[in-house]
C-alpha cells in the first residue's frame, strides 16, 4: 500500500475549523447472531436502547462534534435503516446508505462505503459499540501528529481478553498484537478510526479485507504514520445480551452521556403510553417501551422492556431483555434472561442463567424452572 508523507502538524484552531472537512462512516451491516433471538426481526443497531434505536445514540453523538455526512455500511435487512431514519434531515445528517452484496470484512466494507464520501478525513465508527470517546478529540489527535490513520486506544482492567496496541512516547502505533496471557500494555482496539480519504481509496475494493489484520499492519510496513488517541472513556461492546442490558442501563442511568436520550438520565425510564402500576418498583436504569405495562406489585430492575410487553403483577425481573409484546406472568422470577417477540412466560416460572426463549414461545405455569434456550 503507497502512501504520501505525512502532513505538517494543525495548529489547534485549523484542526478544529477543519473539522467540517470530515465525513463519517458506521458499519451496520452484522447480522447480531450472538444476541438472537432479539436480532431475528431487528439489526443489532435497531434495537430499542434506553427508548430509541442504538444507532440513534451514535448518529447524534457525531452530529454533535460537527459531522454531518454520514454513510452507513448496511447489508442484514438494510432496508430497515433506511425506513427510520431516511434522509438524516430529522437528526441534522445528511444520510447515505450504501449495501454488501456480500460480507466484506472491516475495511471491506470501508472502502464500500467510499463512494459515499467528500471530505479530505473519514471517521469510521463500528455500529455495536457504546463509547464515551469525543469523535473530535480523536480527529484533534489525528491532524495535530499528521497521521495517515488514528485508532482510538481505550485502556482496560483486563487486556488478556483482547488484542492489545503498543505506542511509543509520541502516541504513535508500533504494532498490532493477538491475544495473550502477558499483553505488554492495556490498551486495546476500541474500534474508532479517523483515515485520511487517500488511505480509504487504497483498501482493494470489491473483496473482503480485515481492518485489523491487513490494513493496518500494510500501513505499519510502508512506514505510514498511525496514531493511537489513548484514553480511559467508557467503552462497551454491545454484542452479547449481557451487555445489551448493561449498555442500556448505563445510558438510562447518565453513566455514559447520550444527546439522544428520550428523557432525563434517571432509575428508568418509562415512554409514551406506558403503564406503570404504584406500587411497582422499576428501576436499576430499566427502560419501559412504548406501550408496555407493568402490574402492581412486579419489580424491574436494570432491564428493556420492548413496545407492547407485559410484566404481570408479583413478577420480579432482573437484567433482562423482554421483546415487544412479550408477557411475562403473574409471579414469575426471570433474570439475565432473553424474551423473544410475542413470547409468553407463564405465571410463577423461573428463569435464569442466560435462558433465551424464542419468538411465539409460550412457557406453561405453575412454577417450571428454566436455564436453558426454549
Amino acid at each position: 500500500m503507497s502512501v504520501s508523507p505525512a502532513e505538517p502538524p494543525a495548529t489547534e484552531s485549523g484542526s478544529r475549523r477543519a473539522l467540517r472537512d470530515v465525513d463519517a462512516v458506521v458499519l451496520v451491516g452484522g447480522k447480531g447472531t450472538r444476541l438472537r433471538p432479539l436480532t431475528l426481526s431487528a439489526p443489532k443497531p435497531m434495537l430499542p436502547t434506553a427508548g430509541v434505536p442504538f444507532l440513534t445514540h451514535l448518529l447524534c453523538r457525531i452530529r454533535a462534534a460537527g459531522v454531518t455526512r454520514v454513510v452507513l455500511g448496511t447489508s442484514y435487512k438494510a432496508e430497515v435503516f433506511e425506513r427510520h431514519f431516511g434522509d438524516g434531515s430529522a437528526l441534522g445528517l445528511d444520510l447515505r446508505y450504501v449495501v454488501e452484496d456480500r460480507p466484506l470484512d472491516t475495511a471491506g466494507a470501508i472502502r464500500n462505503a467510499a463512494a459515499g464520501l467528500t471530505a479530505r478525513d473519514v471517521l469510521v465508527f463500528n455500529g455495536d459499540i457504546l463509547s464515551g470517546v469525543d469523535p473530535a478529540a480523536v480527529v484533534d489527535t489525528h491532524r495535530s501528529s499528521g497521521a495517515h490513520a488514528t485508532l482510538h486506544l481505550v485502556r482496560v482492567k483486563d487486556p488478556r481478553r483482547f488484542g492489545s496496541v503498543p505506542t511509543d512516547e509520541t502516541g504513535r502505533v508500533l504494532a498490532f498484537l493477538e491475544k495473550t496471557d502477558d499483553p505488554p500494555t492495556d490498551q486495546i482496539n476500541a474500534g474508532c478510526y479517523v483515515f485520511r480519504r487517500e488511505v480509504v481509496d487504497d483498501i482493494p475494493a470489491g473483496r473482503p479485507v480485515s481492518v485489523e489484520r491487513e490494513t493496518f499492519p500494510g500501513l505499519l510496513e510502508s512506514g505510514a504514520r498511525l496514531q493511537g488517541h489513548v484514553d480511559t472513556s467508557y467503552w462497551l461492546d454491545l454484542g452479547t445480551p449481557a451487555a445489551f442490558v448493561r449498555g442500556s442501563a448505563d445510558l438510562v442511568r447518565g453513566v455514559v452521556h447520550s444527546p439522544a436520550l428520550p428523557r432525563p438520565a434517571g432509575p428508568a425510564i418509562v415512554l409514551d403510553g406506558a403503564r406503570v402500576a404504584d406500587d411497582a418498583k422499576v428501576h436499576g436504569g430499566t427502560a419501559v417501551g412504548e406501550g408496555a405495562e407493568v402490574g402492581s406489585g412486579a419489580t424491574v430492575e436494570g432491564s428493556v422492556l420492548f413496545s407492547g410487553a407485559v410484566v404481570g403483577k408479583g413478577a420480579e425481573v432482573r437484567r433482562c431483555v423482554v421483546g415487544a409484546r412479550a408477557v411475562i406472568g403473574a409471579g414469575a422470577v426471570i433474570e439475565d434472561s432473553v424474551i423473544g417477540d410475542d413470547a409468553v412466560v407463564g405465571e410463577n416460572c423461573e428463569l435464569v442463567g442466560g435462558a433465551r426463549v424464542w419468538p411465539g414461545v409460550e412457557l406453561p405455569s405453575n412454577g417450571i424452572r428454566f436455564s436453558a434456550d426454549v
